[in-house]
């Protein structure tokens, strides 16, 4: 499955959020350095989701605030 994902760094609070059907928002306390945000979208997206982290993959927009993702 893909999804699109928006993500908003240096939030106060870790929160995942769904928009419209595979639209969702993913809010980290991490800083956009050095991949540190990237690792905490797809920790909480496995959370989420109920997968494990190694099923999930950014496909595009690893340096973008607007991603698309692949979960297995």
């Amino acid at each position: 499955m893909k999804i699109r994902v928006k993500v908003k760094p240096n939030a106060r609070s870790n929160e995942v959020k769904k928009f419209d059907g595979d639209y969702y928002e993913v809010k980290v306390t991490a800083a956009p350095e050095k991949g540190r945000a990237n690792e905490k979208v797809i920790e909480f997206l496995g959370a989420y989701f109920g997968v494990r982290k190694s099923r999930i993959e950014i496909k595009s927009g690893g340096r973008s605030k607007e991603k698309i993702i692949e979960i297995e």
